[in-house]
């Protein structure tokens, strides 16, 4: 079967052999371009014997675009959600190959790469990312701020926070196999659509590789759909908010141990430091970092569990096997604990300052005591609480667990 057969929008589809690959371009008024890769594809399809179809997911273009794409032998997928996202979604959804790679139709990818990625794909891997600073930028290609800044942050931030070894994050030209991609059930629409895929592919434990490949200046007449500082923001908002440990249980852990610090070191006293002295206040301050950092580590355990239930999140066995010692019984014990701790002590108090007529006190005698049993008291009820809520997650966590037929 040949590759124009394979393209060609006449044939019937149940009769045509069904394709080892698809390419999928999204499309939103790409007239200038689109036929250019249309053909650069099918070329390349040709040279190397692959069996492809070309699926343009058109976005609402008004330029001609789809005209362009059905006279060019490529099958046109209508999305009608705006978004990147949304558009690679469709395109994807209506992808008849076992194998997929994405690419923008504005002539800045080279498709003459495809070879590369399917081999990798053929070999079993489930992601094959595209790196542009290993094939090369070619002058104009890509603008300073996303070159030096923005693409080189953004990567390593992702390399962190996911263990993915992928040295670029951001090339829009990747390949997947389509049971991988069901798999990694993705979400989002917009620009940070490609960042999810590799976050997933990631944190599923799927096969993650690269090839090099070039980028050229686009071939437009008009400016990219592309907002840097924008779209910036939001593939950043996308790594911290799937990243619960990193947004929420690192920094609240660093607060609770900063403030415990402050805590211990200004109970016995006043502290003076190169002639500053420091007191109740900054106690004051040291015990509402412990109070924060006790709320971050709650909120970084509340989304994991909600991630997980949702399917956003792969299962944790660190979370299962944590329910299995963390009960809400004992969550009520040390919570209870704290709270009549920090009770007594306002009590106490009290009574201390009944016994000077209810008066003026020295702060450095009471304030020092009433602090910590505020101390206590917030976080007793804290706990109380979170091991409540924690217990409405958990019902939903092990009902999952056992539908999957985990113990």
């Amino acid at each position: 079967m040949t590759t124009n057969a394979i393209v060609n929008r006449h044939e019937d589809a149940s009769s045509l052999q069904t394709p080892e690959l698809t390419v999928v371009m999204p499309c939103l008024n790409e007239a200038e371009t689109l036929s250019d890769c249309i053909d650069l594809i099918a070329r390349t399809a040709r040279k190397h014997e692959i069996a492809v179809e070309i699926v343009v997911a058109d976005n609402g273009s008004t330029d001609g675009s789809v005209q362009i794409a059905e006279e060019h032998g490529a099958r046109v997928a209508h999305v009608s959600e705006k978004g990147y996202g949304n558009a690679l979604m469709g395109g994807i959804n209506a992808a008849r190959g076992t194998y997929v790679i994405m690419g923008d139709a504005d002539m800045s990818y080279d498709f003459g790469d495809i070879p590369k990625f399917l081999e990798q794909l053929r070999m079993g891997a489930d992601l094959v990312m595209g790196n542009r600073f290993r094939g090369g930028i070619k002058p104009g290609a890509m603008p300073p701020l996303h070159r030096y800044l923005g693409n080189p942050v953004l990567s390593a931030i992702g390399r962190l926070f996911f263990h993915c070894e992928a040295k670029d994050f951001h090339c829009g030209l990747r390949g997947f196999s389509k049971d991988a991609y069901r798999r990694m059930n993705l979400h989002t629409t917009g620009m940070e659509f490609a960042s999810e895929m590799v976050v997933k592919a990631s944190l599923f434990g799927m096969r993650v590789t690269e090839v090099a490949t070039t980028l050229s200046p686009d071939g437009r007449n008009r400016p990219p759909h592309l907002r840097s500082w924008r779209d910036g923001w939001r593939h950043l908002r996308f790594l911290l908010l799937y990243s619960p440990r990193w947004l929420f249980f690192y920094p609240g852990l660093l607060l609770m141990l900063a403030g415990s610090a402050v805590c211990a070191w200004l109970m016995p006293g006043p502290r003076t430091v190169h002639g500053i002295t420091v007191d109740v206040h900054t106690l004051l301050y040291g015990a509402a970092a412990v109070t924060l950092g006790f709320q971050g580590v709650c909120f970084s355990v509340f989304t994991g569990i909600f991630g997980i239930s949702v399917g956003l999140l792969p299962e944790d066995p660190r979370l299962t096997k944590a329910f299995k010692y963390i009960t809400l019984e004992l969550g009520l014990a040390v919570g209870f604990l704290l709270f009549l701790g920090g009770l007594f002590t306002s009590v106490w108090a009290l009574w201390f300052w009944s016994s000077r007529n209810f008066g003026p006190l020295d702060s450095d005698i009471l304030l020092r005591s009433v602090i910590m049993a505020e101390l206590a008291l917030t976080l007793g009820g804290q706990i109380i609480l979170s091991s409540f809520f924690l217990s409405v997650l958990g019902l939903k966590h092990k009902r999952q667990n056992q539908t999957n037929g985990q113990p």
